[in-house]
């Protein structure tokens, strides 16, 4: 299966219902991050991590989409003679759309994701999942919510050999505005499968420099419980990257 087609339709799966639903949008906002390292010596690197993160809320849908990217390559020289690699080549999109229910505190929810990771042991995973979304409590600074469901994964290692199957995947978000100028954000997401179960989390916080420029300190795991010899299960990011809120 072409993989640019396949994280395109199921990208649009997830979002057409929401898109559909409402002519008229009600609040909305989105937010784009960057960082760059760069250094020079006997190693010369350069690193990249962007990302854009927006959600949605329509009188009948709460919608979330996330797209992350990483790149890092490196210049090592051995003995005069210089080699150049990358060691890092990652992208990650996802959506997810919640239709309130006559409680809109509970919700039902369609959710999409395709990953393309060079470095791992999959050439590229993606899910389509759907089922339960509850946003337990809300408060003027708090806010906690969780979903579970039944899914179908899509997967290829780097081998060739395909990972497709019948999936369960529950997700948890919490946030917390500490101040008027500062955020605490923490997500966590697992997909349990018969091949792989693919796990991800993310604990963040945000804190204003000025208007809608803000710095943002991250850290990101990344678990697969099935790879090959020599590939490591978890993958960890750490990052220091500037946020500026769009909308």
């Amino acid at each position: 299966m072409n993989k640019t087609l396949l994280a395109a339709s199921l990208l649009t799966l997830a979002a057409s219902p929401a898109a559909l639903a409402q002519d008229k949008m009600k609040p909305f906002t989105m937010e784009g991050e960057m960082g760059f390292i760069f250094t020079t010596g006997n190693t010369d690197t350069t690193s990249i991590s962007a990302g854009v993160t927006a959600h949605q809320e329509l009188a009948q849908w709460s919608n979330d989409y996330n797209i992350e990217g990483l790149y890092k390559k490196e210049t090592v020289e051995t003995d005069g003679i210089e080699e150049e690699r990358t060691s890092a080549q990652k992208f990650f999109a996802s959506a997810q759309g919640n239709y309130k229910l006559d409680n809109p505190d509970y919700r039902l929810f369609g959710f999409a994701s395709y990953e393309d990771d060079r470095l791992s042991n999959f050439d590229y995973q993606a899910t389509l999942a759907a089922g339960w979304n509850h946003k337990l409590y809300e408060t003027d600074t708090q806010s906690f919510e969780y979903s579970i469901g039944p899914g179908y994964a899509f997967a290829e290692t780097q081998e060739g050999e395909e990972q497709n199957g019948m999936i369960v995947r529950a997700s948890a978000a919490y946030q917390w505005l500490i101040s008027d100028t500062a955020k605490f954000t923490q997500t966590v997401s697992t997909e349990v499968g018969s091949d792989n179960t693919k796990s991800r989390a993310e604990s963040a916080l945000t804190a204003t420099i000025s208007g809608n420029l803000s710095m943002k300190l991250s850290v990101k795991l990344d678990h697969n419980s099935d790879v090959g010899p020599g590939v490591e299960k978890l993958d960890t990011e750490t990052a220091v990257t500037l946020v500026y809120n769009f909308f």
